[in-house]
């Protein structure tokens, strides 16, 4: 049996205070006044040689023609309305860095959830050494989807513009026909209750899944295995629906004028390359700490391929997507990547780099993908590259071009990782580690390739 280390633990704990004060400072430090702003903006507009005419400048001059100086009214009505835009952009900075560390987190423990389900449904035989790692992972879940929940209802409008109800009151001046148009699906109470029927199934099968799997090690015969064989290949025609929709709804909606058919699956990709890669690094911490003897270099060979093959499927999935909107160029479409492009050049292609260049090169030789510094060399940084990634979805809808990784990004990252550590180790030490009632346990314990 495992025992979680003390130093473990507090290291953990440590992660989860500094990150919630950490957090918490640039909160309250975000709670800019209108006035505040205009100062910023103004010391802006000096450090780049001073102001600069807007469209509705050019608009008033031929009142001006006509004897009506009105260039004057509508320039400051015009730096009022932008002002006011900047500074709810940067009070959404917190909110939006807090969302961002917890959806990546829930993320990785859901990919997990997925691949162990394909590996149930599949009766992979190399596998199984590596299901109680996997069962740790998942059981982070739970927790982590409430509280992805949790912030996006909390955070409301600072995250998803379609909360806003004056958006969808045709007597309001903020009123939108195209999210209206759209408010039969973007509801808050449905937008809850679809979460709510995710969040229970995905955890129902993780629940019973588990529980075959701890049954099956005192059994006697294969029913619990043929169990969970079952209710896996289930799950996944579930999982299949309810991940689109997830992705559609915590993910794409905070862009509500804007959608992708590929988006689901672009989310899958990035949500299973990273769960496989937390995978590997937890199975290399467990076997420097003398843990999982069982697992050898090929078990390690084949995480290393799986990272390996779906950085190169995320990779076609990010470029079939951007590319065919870029090749369209259909205005309500392509904006969303000319956002990206002008506001967030360095992450939106420095993930590319760090999710396909530095694997593809890293993992490409089949010696490196047995070599435990190299898969997490590898692996922290596709790791970063799809924090990135997420980060790229949400900031530019949210903060605009307010963006940079500080205080609020970095103690929010640190938060959920110190809660990840100490849910997914704790699960880790309430089973032993090799779930040796399974029929295909000896297979994979002799894995060789």
């Amino acid at each position: 049996m495992y025992t979680i280390s003390k130093r473990l633990k507090i290291f953990s704990i440590a992660l989860i205070i500094l990150g919630a004060l950490g957090w918490g400072i640039s909160y309250s430090g975000s709670h800019v006044s209108l006035e505040e702003v205009k100062t910023l903006l103004a010391s802006e507009d000096a450090s780049h040689g001073g102001g600069h005419e807007t469209a509705e400048t050019h608009e008033a001059a031929p009142a001006k023609e006509h004897g009506e100086d009105t260039s004057h009214e509508v320039a400051t009505d015009d730096h009022d309305a932008h002002a006011e835009h900047v500074m709810h952009q940067i009070h959404n900075r917190p909110y939006s860095a807090l969302y961002i560390a917890a959806f990546f987190f829930m993320m990785i423990s859901l990919g997990v959830l997925a691949f162990y389900g394909i590996q149930r449904a599949s009766q992979a035989g190399w596998s199984p050494v590596l299901f109680r790692v996997m069962e740790g992972i998942t059981y982070y879940l739970l927790p982590g989807a409430l509280i992805v929940l949790a912030i996006a209802l909390w955070a409301g409008p600072h995250l998803f513009v379609w909360m806003d109800p004056e958006l969808i009151n045709p007597e309001s001046a903020d009123y939108d026909a195209l999210i209206a148009g759209k408010s039969s699906w973007l509801d808050k109470t449905w937008f809850a209750v679809r979460a709510l029927i995710f969040i229970a199934g995905w955890s129902l099968y993780r629940y019973f899944s588990r529980k075959y799997s701890i049954a099956q090690d005192e059994a006697g015969d294969t029913s619990n295995f043929k169990k969970n064989f079952r209710i896996s290949a289930v799950f996944l025609v579930f999982f299949i629906y309810t991940e689109s929709m997830m992705s559609w709804d915590w993910i794409m909606s905070v862009d509500p004028h804007w959608f992708s058919t590929l988006f689901g699956w672009y989310v899958f990709a990035s949500m299973v390359v990273s769960g496989i890669t937390v995978i590997a690094l937890i199975a290399i911490y467990l076997k420097s700490k003398g843990q999982l003897e069982f697992v050898n270099d090929s078990h390690l060979h084949d995480l290393a391929k799986f990272m390996f093959g779906f950085s190169i499927f995320w990779t076609y999935l990010w470029f079939s997507q951007f590319m065919l909107i870029w090749y369209a160029n259909i205005p309500e479409e392509v904006t969303y990547f000319v956002t990206r492009i002008e506001d967030y050049n360095l992450p939106f292609f420095g993930m590319v780099a760090l999710n396909f260049i530095f694997p593809f090169l890293v993992l490409m030789n089949s010696d490196y993908k047995r070599i435990p510094w190299f898969i997490v060399m590898a692996g922290i940084a596709i790791l970063v590259g799809h924090y990135i990634d997420i980060f790229n979805m949400i900031m530019p809808a949210t903060v605009g071009d307010r963006w940079y990784i500080g205080l609020p990004e970095i103690s929010a990252v640190a938060l959920f990782l110190g809660l990840f550590i100490l849910i997914v180790f704790y699960a880790l030490s309430k089973a032993p580690l090799l779930a040796k009632g399974n029929p295909f346990v000896k297979e994979s314990e002799q894995f060789h390739y």
